[in-house]
């Protein structure tokens, strides 16, 4: 579909915030594969100037959400198969890495602020509403991520996680995300139990959910 024609009132936006908004809007197909995207549309929607803009799209463009080539067109990409399993591994390693990393220091808080984020996840795949289930699934793996404390595991993260995200979209949006909620519960448990070996595997297990997903699109 277009560029939305309600015009974001003019406000201070951070640039991660315009990142952000820009990066939902292709997940959740806002903005389709194959749109022109346009700085000026793009900062009168978002109500800012074009340089967040632009920044983000450059940001989008190393995530592989869009696709732009010098004095060319920008246009939001379709589902790269290849790019998303290699975004799966990259992403699902360094889970598990952070949460063996967390896991020797992760606090009473922590965990609690786990189990909260699950109970949401869990409401919202109940109620059909899946980008609440993204936030509370990033809540919830956030909190092994943040006491790890490891900025390296932070920046592959943030480079690589916006790929998975239309796949993650289509998985919360059907009934099999259901399953994430037991694995989270299991990687919750291991966690209180110190036991990081056994945690950090149930980190990448669900990372692997969505092969399914990536199977289907290839046809196989």
């Amino acid at each position: 579909m277009p560029v939305p024609q309600v015009v974001t009132p003019p406000r201070s936006l951070l640039r991660d915030d315009v990142h952000q908004r820009l990066r939902d809007a292709i997940v959740d197909g806002t903005l389709q594969p194959g749109e022109q995207l346009r700085d000026a549309e793009l900062a009168t929607w978002l109500g800012v100037s074009r340089t967040p803009i632009r920044e983000a799209l450059l940001r989008l463009q190393r995530a592989g959400l869009i696709v732009s080539a010098p004095g060319r067109s920008t246009t939001v990409s379709s589902l790269d198969v290849r790019a998303t399993r290699d975004a799966q591994a990259v992403v699902a390693a360094m889970h598990e890495l952070a949460v063996r990393q967390a896991v020797p220091v992760l606090t009473a808080a922590d965990l609690d602020r786990m189990r909260v984020a699950n109970q949401r996840f869990a409401a919202a795949l109940r109620a059909g509403d899946a980008d609440a289930a993204l936030q509370a699934d990033d809540e919830l793996h956030a909190v092994p991520v943040a006491a790890a404390a490891n900025s390296a595991i932070e920046e592959v993260l943030a480079q690589y996680t916006p790929v998975l995200r239309r796949v993650e979209r289509l998985r919360f949006s059907s009934l099999a995300g259901r399953a994430s909620v037991a694995l989270h519960d299991e990687l919750i448990a291991l966690c209180a139990a110190g036991d990081v070996d056994a945690a950090a595997g149930v980190s990448g297990r669900t990372w692997q959910t969505l092969e399914p997903l990536l199977d289907a699109a290839t046809g196989l």
